[in-house]
């Protein structure tokens, strides 16, 4: 299996994208660099074969790019995630979050009928290797704060500002 990756800026910030032939797979900073991408790569989708591809990667930029620039509120693309039967389960229930919308972290674990795996929710939200459209950045805490997030609250909060979102509580 080969996987296409490309990187992107927008709005000052650089991004990696990596898409299989079923969907984007990795969405995320350029926190860990090519090495951290083809090394998750290889551990998820068990392939060395990363390719460097503009044309295939485009259209899931385009959107990208969109949403970014406040146009999109949806997305078109397909996502080809792979995790554990749990993580899956939580990264669908963050795909039901309506957009400009939040939801904790108990409430997520309340939708997939497990009240008590909040933390191991939390775990799985901090998994998910495609930001923006699994909206990891949608997850607060109970008591209306932002919350955690794995490529840095500073970039929580620029995902919730294009979204409208306004925190409860300051945090």
């Amino acid at each position: 299996m080969t996987i296409y990756w490309n990187q992107f800026d927008v709005k000052d910030r650089s991004y990696y994208i990596a898409v299989s032939a079923e969907g984007v797979c990795y969405f995320g900073t350029q926190s860990e660099g090519f090495d951290g991408l083809a090394a998750w790569i290889r551990k998820v989708y068990k392939t060395s074969t990363l390719e460097y591809s503009a044309e295939r990667t485009a259209p899931y930029i385009s959107e990208l790019t969109d949403y970014f620039n406040g146009v999109k509120q949806t997305f078109n693309m397909k996502v080809d995630v792979k995790g554990t039967p749990f993580q899956e389960e939580v990264w669908q229930a963050l795909r039901d979050i309506p957009f400009g919308e939040t939801r904790s972290y108990a409430d997520i674990a309340e939708a997939i009928g497990r009240p008590k795996a909040v933390r191991a929710v939390g775990g799985a939200v901090g998994a998910n290797p495609v930001l923006v459209t699994i909206p990891c950045h949608r997850v607060i805490a109970k008591d209306g704060s932002i919350g955690g997030f794995s490529s840095g609250l500073d970039l929580k909060r620029v995902l919730m500002k294009i979204e409208g979102i306004r925190l409860v509580k300051n945090a």
